[in-house]
C-alpha cells in the first residue's frame, strides 16, 4: 500500500458514498435543505459532512504511509489444508486487512444514516412511542388477505406470527423497541461500534420487513449490510471498533480485557507431596 494507492482508495471511497447517496436516497444533495429541524438526519449538510470525513480520514492515512509504502502481499501458504477452498487474495484483504478498511467507511455511513433517519421520525412520533398504534396498523395491513390478488405476506407461518403479536397487543412495547433499535443501529454503524453485530441486527430487521411485504429500501440495505457483516473484523477500524475489538475479542479469541482478568486470578496453592 503506497501513498498513491491510499489516495486512490480515498477517492474511490468518497465516490462510492456519493453514488450510494445519489442512487438510493432522494434529495440528499439539495442545498435548500441543508438543515431540517423537523428531521435532523434528512438535512443535506450531513451528506457533505460525511463525505468530508471520508476524505480527511483517507488523506491523513495516505500521508502517514512511508514513501516506500507498506507491503500487504501475503506469503504463500506452505501446506494447504485438504478439502479447504482458498479465497482470492483481494477478498481476503478486503475482509481482513486494515489497510483496505477505508472502503467500508462509505457503506457504514450510508447504511447508518438510513437507519438513523428511519428511527428518528419514529422516536418523534407518539404513534410509535406511546401505544404503538403505528406498528399496530402496519401489522394489520400486512396480515390482511385481499379478496383478489396476492396478500402482502407470502408465508403463512409469518402471517400467523404477526397475528399472534397483534392478538396479544405486543405492538404496545414492540414499537418502542423497533424505533429505538433503529436509532441505535444507525449510531453504531456511523461511529463504527461493533459493526458486525450492528449490521447483522440491521439485516435482521430488513429481513423481517421484507417478510411482511415491505420492499422500500430494505433490499438495498440488506444487501449492503451483508457485506459489513462479512467484513466485521475491519469494517469498523476507522471507528470505535479499532479499540473495542482488541479489548473484547471474539468467543474463540478473548480480547485484552478478558485475558487481563484471567491473569489476575490467583493460582491454586500447590499440593504438598503425600
Amino acid at each position: 500500500m503506497t501513498r498513491r494507492s491510499a489516495y486512490i482508495l480515498t477517492a474511490a471511497s468518497a465516490a462510492l458514498y456519493l453514488f450510494l447517496t445519489w442512487a438510493f436516497a432522494d434529495g440528499m444533495f439539495d442545498l435548500g435543505n441543508l438543515w431540517v429541524s423537523e428531521a435532523y438526519t434528512e438535512s443535506t449538510i450531513f451528506t457533505y459532512l460525511l463525505t468530508a470525513i471520508i476524505l480527511v480520514v483517507g488523506i491523513r492515512y495516505a500521508q502517514s504511509q512511508p514513501e516506500e509504502g507498506i507491503e500487504t502481499a501475503e506469503e504463500p501458504t506452505r501446506a494447504q489444508t485438504p478439502g479447504q477452498v482458498e479465497d482470492p487474495v483481494i477478498w481476503r484483504r478486503l475482509l481482513g486487512n486494515m489497510h483496505w478498511a477505508l472502503i467500508w467507511l462509505p457503506l457504514r455511513f450510508f447504511i447508518g444514516r438510513e437507519w438513523l433517519a428511519a428511527g428518528e421520525h419514529k422516536v418523534r412520533d407518539d404513534a410509535w412511542m406511546d401505544g404503538g398504534t403505528a406498528l399496530q396498523g402496519y401489522w394489520e395491513r400486512a396480515v390482511a388477505i385481499p379478496e383478489t390478488g396476492r396478500p402482502a405476506i407470502t408465508y403463512g407461518w409469518y402471517r400467523d406470527f404477526l397475528q399472534y403479536m397483534l392478538d396479544n397487543e405486543w405492538y404496545t412495547w414492540f414499537a418502542k423497541l423497533v424505533a429505538i433499535g433503529e436509532v441505535l443501529i444507525g449510531v453504531a454503524l456511523i461511529v463504527g461500534a461493533l459493526v458486525g453485530i450492528s449490521a447483522f441486527l440491521g439485516t435482521f430487521l430488513n429481513f423481517n420487513f421484507q417478510l411482511a411485504g415491505s420492499a422500500s429500501t430494505n433490499p438495498v440495505l440488506f444487501g449492503l449490510g451483508v457485506f459489513l457483516v462479512l467484513a466485521w473484523k475491519v469494517a469498523g477500524y476507522w471507528g470505535l471498533d479499532r479499540y473495542l475489538l482488541p479489548a473484547f475479542g471474539a468467543p474463540w479469541q478473548p480480547g485484552r480485557l478478558f485475558r487481563q482478568g484471567e491473569a489476575r486470578e490467583p493460582r491454586a496453592p500447590a499440593r504438598s507431596p503425600a
